[in-house]
């Protein structure tokens, strides 16, 4: 299995960056996925997760209302547009796939199968 993530850059406050996360060898429709971030000097932590149907997602509070989390089964891929990007949201960016297939998704006490590589995101002032 792969998972490569693509889409981070250098931009703006303010600006937009869409991320995306390339599965191969993956049941990518049968995995939830998740969104998460490690900004320099602090704990990784979950910023968005979605279903393995893309039923249902969750958000980080700082970033609801920003960031939307969206999951193409078709194209395996899984993705993170965010607009208005802040400073504080600089990190880098990385997907993992859950095998759990419930109604609802998470980002707490979570056995991730797969990890991605990451993509640095920075945001200027």
């Amino acid at each position: 299995v792969q998972m490569v993530e693509s889409g981070g850059g250098f931009v703006q406050a303010v600006e937009s960056l869409t991320l995306s996360c390339t599965t191969v060898g993956l049941e990518f429709e049968n995995y939830a996925m998740t969104w998460f971030r490690r900004r320099p000097e602090k704990e990784r932590e979950g910023v968005s997760c979605i279903t393995w149907n893309g039923q249902e997602s969750q958000y980080l509070d700082s970033v609801q209302g920003r960031f939307t989390v969206s999951k193409d089964n078709a194209k395996n891929t899984l993705l993170l547009q965010m607009n208005s990007l802040k400073p504080d949201d600089t990190a880098v960016y990385y997907c993992a796939a859950d095998p759990s297939r419930t109604l609802a998704c998470s980002w707490h006490h979570v056995e991730y199968a797969y990890w991605g590589q990451g993509t640095q995101v920075t945001v200027s002032s």
